[in-house]
This record gives C-alpha cells, structure tokens and sequence, in this order.
C-alpha cells in the first residue's frame, strides 16, 4: 500500500481553528454582501424610477425584503457549504430566496390596504436590480472563499485501516496504522486520539477489514461528522444512507446532528444565558471561593478530564468539595452519603449543585453547553463495569457538546451508579435529547433543572 501522510498530528489540532467556524465567518461575510446587494438594488430602482427612499414604497422595500429574504435564504440552505462551493447552486438558492421574499412582502402590502397595483414597476425594478447584483457578488464571493480559506472548502477525511488500500488518496487522509490509531471501544483515550484527527472533517471516510467496521460506525456515530465506510462489497452497519468515493460505493453510517445554523442558534443561547449568570452569580462564586479556601489547603477548582463533543478530552471544572490528598483524578470512586473525602463545604455545594457552576466557564469557551448529555469521568463504573462496556452505544451519546444538565437529569437519573441500569437509563435519555433537537427543548430543560437542582441522590 502507498505510503499515506497524516495532515497534523492531534495535539496541534485541539485548539486550532475549525473549519466550522471558518465557515460561519464565511457565512456571515456572504449575509452582509446579500444584504448590501438588496439595499443598493432598492437604491437604484428609486433613482430610476423616481420615488425617495423615504417614501412609504422605498420604506417597505428596505425594511421588508431584507429581513425576508436573509429568512429565506437561511431556510434553503443558500448559507451552506453546497452554496460556497457550487456557483449555480449558490444562485440558484439566493435568487428563489429573494423571489419569495418579494412575494411575502406584496402579500403583506395587500394585506396592510397599500395600493399593490401602483408597486408592480418598482417591485419588478427592485427584483431585477437586487437580483442581478445579488448574482454578481456572489459570483464574485466565491474567488475570496476558494483563495483565502480554501481549506474550509475541503470536508473530506480518509482513514485507511487497512494493508490493500489501492484506491485515490484525497487531499487529507491518515494511515492509521502508522499513526497508532485503533477503533479501541475500551479505550477513552485511543477514541480520544481517533476524534482529534477527525475534528473539523465535515465527512470522514474508513476504509477498514470487516472486523472492524462495526466499531468504526460507533465511533463515527459519536463524531459529529458525515461518517461512511468504504465498501468493496455491501454490508450491513445500521447504515442511514448510500454515497460514492473514489469509484466505489459507501455506507452512510452517520450524520452530525446538527447544521451549523441549528450549531449557530445552539450556541448563542448558551452565550445570552451564561453571560449574564456569570455576572449575577459572581458575589456567591466568590464566596464559595473563599470558603473551600479557608477550609482546606489545596486549589479552589477542580480539574479533571472528561470524554466531550466528538469523544474528545476536555477539562472540566468544578468547585472542589473533596481534600486534595484523597481526590479522584479518575473518578473511579463514586460519592457516597457518609463520603470520608468531602469537606463540609463540600457537602453543602454538592447537595445543592453549586459546585457544578464553573462549568459555566467551560460554556463559556466552548467545551460544554448549558443542556447536553453529562461528561462522564474516564473512571466512571456502573456496578462494577465501565460504561463502555456496559453499552457500545455510550460513544454514540458524544455526537453533542455535553451539557451542565440535561434530558436523563431531569428524568432524576442522577448521582453514583451502583447499578448497569442506572447507566442504561441515561443512555437511553441522552441518545433519545440527541435524535431530532429543537431549541425549545433545551430551553424546556434549562426551566425543568430549576426544579432538581437539590435532589437526593447530590452527596
């Protein structure tokens, strides 16, 4: 098999830019140019045609079609990576966005009793004007997208995991053997090592033996990415649908499940909700401080490493509540009631979940949202077995951001797992919060935690 080269090495790449966000600046440069292309359009056909733009006709153009057409325009994915890298689908969506938008404002000026009949020109001249220079700029757009981040254009990733691989070699592509990488269900830290090679890949594609492709699809599952197995012959692996690479067919085993604009309204939430709880909370974060200090010796905030988005490791940050010299970097040992380890402090914060609130900086920059499934510790035992064991479908919980609370803590399924089926519940919650996400809900769960915040499994 040809030699494959690896296109960086995960350490380098967890705190790099991703191309997400690449094109979500991207997304937001082409929403400012529409718009300027719609004003100017609106600017154009009042000179022509001889009405001031503060006339009740030039105020409805401008104050109508934009909010219109960016609202359709985000519905039909003319905001999209199919958009950035294909011209006459870029055109194709933004045109028929902004034909829509002309017609929803003609109906709300008919229904609002404005003389329709005397806007038909001015409509007409408005729609060729701002459509013709809509085309225009984004025609122009794409040579600053493909010359300036022509790396967020390429969503491909190969995995080779195997000898006989002959097939093309993409721009990025590892061999897996040679990086020491193995889809090690049992292992936190070999998915860990596999998530950051795959972190910021749109479509990740394993080309692997048989023996292995089931615990690939898992791993890809809980990635966040487009994943598919290449396949010399079918198979099957739960796959959800069917595409073509380097001449021969794949399987679809997984798909993000989120868009970047549902990724985008996500995320801001967690920004107007965490901003001001940050300010408003920040007297009894001081005071907790203080009081773990004077207690016992040792750091105000715990630190520990905890499975995130994409299976990645993060640290997550809690207030401690347990003396340095008999705290649990793994987590292997859950709290109990009569715990020898936790202060009196700590008990207090920990009955009433207020140790949990520095997460809210980890909200803050990115490695948690405020609803998502919970980041469980690497020790982490339900009974005597790790998670992982207990269910192969715990990697697939990490396809979020986890989260300060979520759907299985509402439900109560909380505190130390003695149990396998204190495990399976939450699974079972998480995969169900992970299977059609609506905003609404997490904003449901975020008013339902109010409610459990003192529970009675918090010791």
């Amino acid at each position: 098999m040809r030699a494959l080269v690896s296109p960086r090495k995960p350490a380098r790449q967890a705190r790099t830019v991703s191309k997400q966000t690449v094109r979500l600046i991207l997304y937001s440069e082409l929403l400012v140019l529409d718009l300027a292309s719609l004003l100017i359009g609106c600017l154009l056909a009042g000179k022509l045609l001889h009405f001031p733009v503060t006339s009740p006709l030039g105020l409805h153009l401008g104050y109508l079609i934009p909010p219109l057409y960016v609202l359709m325009a985000l519905n039909n994915g003319a905001y999209s990576i199919k958009a950035l890298g294909d011209d006459q689908e870029s055109l194709r969506r933004s045109l028929s966005a902004l034909g829509v938008a002309m017609l929803i404002a003609l109906l709300v000026m008919f229904f609002g009793k404005i003389d329709v009949s005397a806007t038909r020109l001015p409509f007409m001249v408005s729609l060729l004007a701002g459509g013709g220079l809509l085309g225009l700029s984004r025609f122009t757009f794409r040579y600053h997208a493909r010359s300036q981040h022509q790396g967020a254009l390429v969503d491909e990733l190969l995995i080779v995991d195997h000898d006989d691989y002959d097939g093309p070699l993409p721009r990025y592509t590892i061999n897996a053997r040679a990086e020491q990488i193995t889809p090690d269900l049992r292992s936190p830290e070999m998915i860990g090592r596999v998530a950051h090679y795959m972190n910021g890949f749109d479509r990740v594609v394993i080309y692997c033996p048989i023996e292995r492709q089931h615990a690939w699809s898992l791993i890809l599952k809980g990635a966040n990415v487009q994943g598919e197995i290449l396949l010399e012959r079918p198979f099957s692996l739960d796959a959800i649908g069917l595409n073509r690479f380097g001449g021969h067919d794949t399987l679809i085993v997984s798909r993000g499940p989120l868009s970047i604009t549902n990724r985008a309204k996500k995320r801001l939430l967690d920004l107007a909700a965490t901003i001001p709880t940050i300010i408003l909370l920040s007297p009894l974060l001081l005071l907790v401080a203080i009081l773990i200090k004077l207690e016992s010796k040792g750091p105000v905030i715990f630190r520990q490493q905890r499975v995130g988005r994409g299976n990645r490791m993060f640290a997550i940050m809690k207030f401690r509540s347990m003396r340095v010299e008999m705290s649990d970097a793994t987590g292997s040992r859950s709290a109990s009631k009569d715990d020898d380890r936790i202060t009196r402090v700590g008990r207090f914060i920990r009955a009433t979940s207020i140790d949990e609130l520095p997460q809210l900086f980890n909200v803050l920059i990115g490695d948690m949202s405020l609803v998502g499934p919970r980041p469980h510790a690497l020790g982490s035992l339900a009974g005597a077995r790790s998670f992982w064991d207990v269910d192969e479908q715990y990697w697939v919980r990490h396809a979020l951001k986890p989260g300060i609370t979520g759907l299985a803590q509402i439900r109560g399924f909380r505190g130390a797992t003695h149990h396998q089926e204190d495990l399976e519940n939450r699974l079972r919650a998480d995969l169900e919060y992970l299977d059609g996400w609506r905003l609404w809900r997490d904003v449901s769960i975020l008013m339902a935690t109010a409610k459990v915040v003192v529970h009675k499994n918090a010791y």
